[in-house]
Parts: structure tokens; C-alpha cells; sequence
């Protein structure tokens, strides 16, 4: 008989956990190690249910799922988060031993089973089961199969739970792996190398944002976890490296948004000799290629929580460009760029759009963008030339110096990546960080100014944020994080560079599976 079985709906947790303990006992007391060792499996639950042939002996192993008990006829379900396979266990085809051990499980229990392959009558594919290793006793009950799990709270801080209950939540975390596995092989493909650089520095670079704070003992130094691995990425190419790419973790220590997480991943990589459009070219052919090879094409349907598809994401090829002057233009008035700061800060108001009164002007013009443009943007767009003061480390225009030489990627109302026509000058990169730095020059990074003074190569950049499952668990810890912060942040909300970005991985995970 089952744990459901016997449990009464009033059982409490702890009561569960005694029964379980109590079969703990009783199999150590058979001889047999209820956390055993070594298995050697065929195959998997999902390999053996893709390439099914009958009458075939195969050694499978995974989480007992369910368990369908017909007396001395057993019927079960076996997986992992890659898929399951149906087992057949009958009293009389296996020993003593092996049928009081089975009689001692539960589900939730990892088990490995060795047997012969056949179809039922309905067509399952299923292992008829001769021998029965226990690899792991579960203590503790799994949440109900049916209901998984109703606490928002519990699956962002238990997030094994959640991915053991949650088919859905399993099978984006794995298709999170393959994109990452592929956006690999596709920079591989084209030229690019991969390279690991520091992850403790003594000066936060590349990002204008707040660093975690740490101390070397053995050096006797502060350094910081990085917020970026832009610098030292650019010694690389100072260094003779023309195309790399690094998938790197990064941290900042900052609030937790639906567009921010203090732990992060992210894909950084230089093109020596190219510059933003090489680089927008290259994102589009990436990006296109993981939607087609994970979404099941260019048009995606983007639906709400019941599957009503509000609207369909058009990625066919080639991308809009718009200028980021001229997109504020259209929304705020031809004249805005014209006008006084004051007016400006006016106008906002009739735009109804919330600015703080310690704003910088620049930011005010950032913040209609991102509310009357960015939000409002479904299909790709190409933002191009922002104002410099926003990235300090991409080239000036050389028609308008108040403009860089960029592009702002926005997908589904969210900026998906940024790119530049990287900054290469040392004595215009020194005048902006210390710029930037506000005075405080201990920010600035002298030695990466010092770096460049052997001559960068001209070159075009990428910084995308990637999703991450920490973010999650984060954002439990956050009482205000709510509504769509957990739809969007369901596999981990990433930034990257200046401004906080969502990666183009978790943009296409939440159409194809959240909508």
C-alpha cells in the first residue's frame, strides 16, 4: 500500500517522515543500503521513451513518481527532469528480497531497475522489472502530483520542489542549458574563443553600478566581486585577442526589480575591426537562429496565463533601426530636444510619466523612452545613438558628439541587448570615467586606462544578460517582489552593461512557455 494510501488526510509532515524513517530501518535491516552506491544505467527515462524498441534489456534509473499498486502487479512511473518511463514490477518474477524492498518505497524514493522492454496493451512503452536497486530513501513527502506546489514563496525558496512537481518549471531550466550550450557553439563556429577573467577585482569596472565588497587576507586588500567583465576582456584584445566571448557570472549589489537580480549570468563578447552594426548583425542571426531551433520559428505567439495569445513576436528578418532622438521625438513632441530642462520635466507631467525631482536631465529623456517607447515596442527594434552620457565606454558619433555610436535591442517591451562601437581612445576613456566617477577617482580603473595606451584594436561589443535560476530564490527574500516580477523573474531576471536588460534567452523562454 502506498504513503497516500495509508495516510490520513489530517497526517501531519512529521507523522509522514516517521513512516518513512520506520521503512528506513526496516530496509537497512534486509542487508541493503538505502543510499547506495554505484548503478550503471543503459540508458535514461527520456532516451529509452525516445528511441523505444520492445524486448530489449535496459538499466534505468530516476525519482519514483508515482506508483499504481495492483496487488502482486505493480505498475510505476520513473524520471528526472529530461522525462520519465513507465515500470512493470510482478511478485512473481523477482526474489523475497526484492519485493519486501518494493514494498518499502515510496514515492519520491530514486531508484534504478534493470529489465526488458515491451508495450501494453494501450501502447505505453514500459520496463518489466527483474532487478531493483534503491539509490536514495526520500524522508520527506513530495508535494502533491497533482497540485504541485501553491506557495509562491515555497517554489522560489525550494526550488528543487518546485522542479520536481512542475513539469513546466523542469523543462525551461533545461531548455535554458541547451540555448546556452548552443549560443556556445555558435560564437565557436564564427570565430570567437571563450576566456574566463576575474571574478575578484580591486576596481568595479565596465558598468556603472554599485560592486559587493570583500577583503583579501593574504594580500591585505579590499576587492570587490565584479559587476562586469568588460575591462578585462578589452586587456584581452589589447593583448592580441581579436574575437572572444565570455559567459560570465556577475554581481551587483542593488535592489531586486523585474529587470534586476544582485547574482547574474552574462555573455560578453569583442569583434576586433568591427563595430555596433557588426555586432547588431550578429545578435539578429543568433537570436533568429535559437527561435527557430527552440520556438519552432520566427513568429511567436505570446499568450496569458488561460493561453489567449494577446499578440504574435514577428522575428523575420532584417530588423527595424530607429533612431533613439527621433523615437522620443514621436512620442514627446518634435521640439522636445529644443526645450528648456524645466519644460521638459513639465512636459512629463502632460506625458504622465513619473520622474524623481534628483533626475539628471539625461535620465528624464531616458525615462519617457522607457516608458512611451521601449514598453510599447513588441517586434525587434534597434535602437541606435544614445546620448553619450548613458555609455560612457562606446565612441562618440562622429556627425553628432552628444551621441554614441549604439544600439539598444528591444524585444516583447524589453531592452534584450546592448551593443557598441567600443571606446578605444585612452585619453577620451580617462576623461569620461572620471566623468562618470563624479569626482570619487579611487572608481576609476587607471590601470585599464594604462591598458589601452598599448593600442585596442577598433571593435564592436555585446552585453547580454542571461537568465538564472538564483533569481528566483532571490527574489523570495523580497517582500515587494510580486505580480510580474514572478511571471517574468521565473527562471531569474538578468542586466547587463549600464542600464538593466533582460537576456534574449529568458525574453524567448517566457514567450514560448509563460506567455
Amino acid at each position: 500500500m502506498s504513503e497516500q494510501q495509508q495516510a490520513h488526510p489530517n497526517t501531519t509532515e512529521s507523522e509522514l517522515i516517521a513512516v518513512r524513517r520506520d521503512k528506513l530501518a526496516k530496509i537497512r535491516e534486509l542487508g541493503i543500503d538505502p543510499y547506495g552506491a554505484r548503478f550503471d544505467v543503459t540508458t535514461t527515462p527520456a532516451g529509452l521513451k525516445a528511441d523505444f524498441q520492445e524486448d530489449k534489456q535496459v538499466a534505468v534509473a530516476g525519482r519514483l513518481l508515482a506508483i499504481r499498486d495492483m496487488g502482486k502487479s505493480q505498475f510505476f512511473v520513473i524520471g528526472d527532469v529530461r522525462g520519465k518511463i513507465q515500470g512493470f514490477l510482478h511478485r512473481n518474477e523477482v526474489d523475497e528480497t526484492t519485493w519486501k524492498l518494493w514494498k518499502l518505497l515510496d514515492r519520491g524514493d530514486w531508484i534504478g531497475i534493470e529489465g526488458t522492454t515491451f508495450l501494453t496493451r494501450t501502447g505505453e512503452p514500459t520496463v518489466k522489472v527483474s532487478g531493483l536497486t534503491i539509490l536514495s530513501k526520500s524522508l520527506r513527502p513530495l508535494p502533491d502530483k497533482w497540485h504541485g506546489l501553491a506557495d509562491k514563496e515555497v517554489t522560489y525558496r525550494k526550488r528543487h520542489l518546485d522542479l520536481i512537481s512542475n513539469e513546466e518549471s523542469a523543462s525551461l531550466f533545461v531548455t535554458r542549458s541547451l540555448m546556452i550550450a548552443e549560443i556556445r557553439r555558435f560564437l565557436q563556429e564564427r570565430g570567437y574563443l571563450e576566456v574566463e577573467t576575474p571574478m575578484l577585482q580591486d576596481v568595479a569596472g565596465g558598468a556603472a553600478a554599485k560592486p559587493f565588497e570583500t577583503y583579501h587576507n593574504a594580500l591585505d586588500m579590499p576587492l570587490t566581486l565584479r559587476i562586469a567583465p568588460e575591462l578585462f576582456l578589452k586587456r584581452l584584445m589589447v593583448g592580441g585577442f581579436t574575437k572572444i566571448f565570455e559567459l560570465n557570472r556577475s554581481f551587483r549589489n542593488e535592489g531586486i526589480d523585474r529587470r534586476h537580480n544582485p547574482e547574474f549570468t552574462m555573455l560578453e563578447a569583442y569583434c576586433a575591426c568591427g563595430d555596433f552594426e557588426t555586432m547588431a548583425n550578429m545578435v539578429e542571426e543568433l537570436i533568429c537562429h535559437l527561435a527557430e531551433k527552440f520556438c519552432g520559428g520566427l513568429q511567436i505567439d505570446h499568450k496569458d496565463a488561460e493561453g489567449n495569445v494577446l499578440y504574435t513576436i514577428d522575428l523575420s528578418r532584417p530588423w527595424k533601426r530607429a533612431d533613439y532622438q527621433d523615437l522620443i521625438r514621436g512620442v514627446a513632441g518634435q521640439d522636445w530636444f529644443d526645450i528648456s530642462p524645466e519644460e521638459r520635466r513639465a512636459r512629463c507631467k502632460e506625458l504622465d510619466v513619473e520622474i524623481s525631482p534628483d533626475m539628471k536631465d539625461v535620465d528624464v529623456s531616458q525615462q519617457v523612452y522607457e516608458k512611451l517607447v521601449e514598453e510599447k515596442t513588441m517586434n525587434p527594434c534597434f535602437v541606435t545613438h544614445v546620448a553619450k552620457d548613458l555609455v560612457p565606454l562606446a565612441k562618440l558619433n562622429k556627425e553628432n558628439p552628444d551621441v554614441v555610436d549604439v544600439y539598444e535591442l528591444v524585444i516583447n517591451g524589453q531592452e534584450i541587448s546592448p551593443g557598441y562601437s567600443e571606446l578605444n581612445d585612452p585619453d577620451v576613456q580617462k576623461e569620461r570615467l572620471e566623468h562618470q566617477a563624479a569626482g570619487e577617482t579611487q572608481r576609476v580603473d587607471y590601470d585599464f586606462i594604462e591598458t589601452l595606451e598599448y593600442g585596442m584594436p577598433s571593435a564592436g561589443g555585446i552585453g547580454i544578460g542571461i537568465a538564472t535560476g538564483k533569481a528566483t530564490e532571490a527574489i523570495s527574500r523580497q517582500p515587494e517582489a510580486s505580480g510580474k516580477i514572478q511571471t517574468n523573474l521565473l527562471l531569474g531576471a538578468a542586466l547587463a552593461e549600464g542600464t538593466a536588460i533582460f537576456g534574449f534567452v529568458v525574453a524567448l523562454l517566457i514567450i514560448l512557455f509563460l506567455g
